[in-house]
């Protein structure tokens, strides 16, 4: 078997720069698309991220069952052959979110936004689920699996900063005004790279854990154990109420963002800039944050870094800045607590299903995941909702071309007062539930190291 190395880590990153490519593109433009040449209106799609993200959810659970019941193919590896299938369906979804059905009518219009949404719920968490999982498999050693974490991390910071950013600049013309069938032609440029790199990832890396079941043969797999492990499993618990909270704010902002710039400062282009200055940001943190975990732990730095965004948001949102650039400096360092708690969530994760294994001494990765990621989808929805619901609240008119003063001041208030909640979601989580502290988790993986050594 061959060890772990830079090729893991590589391919790990890959797979969440295949799964960026659309879940990023539609979770920050596909209500664009939708209230601006769609005409369709916000709240419909509010209410259609909400319930759509609770149906996601539930999809979630029934999909992380799957792996951890049935094999595909001959080669023994839980997760890789499902995501070798899902990354073709996920494509599809992406294009099928962005095709201009516009000259259908107002019914069927509407019909067919809820049908594709729905479409990429299912395709998505059939990919994200093994994926997510897949780190579990790959290594069982704790550093190597902050290693995965910051590599995800990485991967999706590639997209959503390093792609994502450009993408204003292709969807409006010279006079700011909406180009209706540049979407499309993105999402099939974003499809076709997404495919790519979950072939790499497929290639690259390597599950080394595997348990006794058989190919092709069914386990004594009950989900009414795995599901009682969970629920007990108050680390998980934790993680699940704090990463409500962080895709409360990331699903919210994305889709405020690229309208802040555009109707508050009139600067389409300042997208893609405050997109550069968050990758600086992130960079930074790349260096300095497994420095900083092995110093002070990975529970220590989300609380302290979470204390100080909510502080920083809340003074954001009481004062307005008019220039835009230092606008940008500002949020991106207000907002740090966010990149970092991305950045460990995954090895957090990780620490919560090696807990249970420790507490019943079976291997339920596909399912706890599956029930993170639940807890996941219920935080995109709320998010997605708000940000949704908040264009409406502010007067936000679908089909115009530009919005007055008074929507787009209001837009910038949202953009700025929805990470308040979010760290408070946050710190509750991590800092009063979620109870693996630095002496906790030594003690676990070294109970762990000693069972599985015999």
């Amino acid at each position: 078997m061959k060890k772990f190395g830079v090729k893991d880590q590589v391919g790990y990153a890959l797979g969440d720069i295949g799964g960026s490519f659309v879940n990023l593109f539609i979770g920050g433009f596909f209500l664009m698309f939708c209230t601006y040449v769609l005409g369709v209106s916000p709240y419909f799609m509010g209410t259609m991220f909400l319930l759509g993200k609770f149906f996601d959810a539930i999809c979630n659970v029934i999909m992380g069952t799957i792996p951890d019941r049935w094999r595909l193919g001959k080669s023994g590896d839980k997760f890789l052959p499902y995501i070798n299938i899902s990354k073709w369906i996920l494509a599809a979804s992406c294009l099928l979110a962005f095709a201009n059905v516009s000259s259908w009518g107002s019914a069927a219009t509407h019909v067919w936004v809820v049908f594709v949404y729905l479409f990429f719920c299912v395709a998505y968490t059939a990919d994200s689920i093994p994926y997510g999982s897949l780190a579990s498999v790959i290594t069982n050693d704790p550093v190597e699996r902050t290693k995965l974490s910051c590599a995800r991390a990485i991967g999706g910071m590639v997209v959503g900063l390093g792609f994502l950013s450009f993408v204003p600049m292709f969807i409006y013309d010279k006079s700011h005004s909406i180009v209706p069938n540049a979407f499309f032609k993105i999402a099939i440029v974003f499809s076709i790279l997404s495919v790519l790199a979950y072939t790499g990832l497929v290639k690259l890396t390597t599950e080394r854990i595997h348990d006794d079941q058989q190919e092709g043969a069914k386990s004594d797999y009950r989900f009414k154990d795995a599901f009682t492990v969970a629920i007990k499993n108050r680390p998980l618990i934790g993680m699940m109420f704090a990463s409500i909270g962080s895709l409360l704010m990331i699903n919210g902002v994305s889709q405020l963002a690229p309208i802040v710039f555009a109707e508050r400062y009139h600067m389409p282009g300042a997208f893609a800039i405050n997109s550069f200055i968050s990758i600086g940001v992130t960079l930074i943190l790349f260096v300095i944050v497994p420095k900083l975990v092995v110093k002070f732990n990975k529970r220590n730095l989300v609380i302290a870094t979470s204390i100080f965004s909510l502080v920083a948001t809340a003074l954001m949102t009481l004062v307005i800045f008019e220039n835009v650039y230092v606008f940008m400096v500002l949020y991106n360092l207000a907002t740090i607590g966010s990149s970092v708690f991305v950045m460990v969530v995954w090895a957090l994760v990780t620490d919560c299903i090696d807990y249970a294994e420790l507490q019943t001494g079976k291997h339920y990765e596909g399912t706890l995941y599956s029930l993170y990621s639940f807890a996941r989808k219920v935080g995109m929805g709320l998010g997605s909702a708000l940000g949704s619901y908040a264009l409406g609240w502010v007067g936000f008119v679908s089909g115009a071309k530009s919005q007055s003063p008074a929507v787009a001041e209001g837009v910038l208030k949202m953009y700025t007062g929805m990470p308040i909640i979010a760290f408070i979601i946050m710190l509750i989580g991590v800092g009063f539930i979620y109870n693996l502290n630095s002496k906790r988790t030594n003690e676990m993986y070294a109970a762990l190291k000693e069972r599985r050594a015999s």
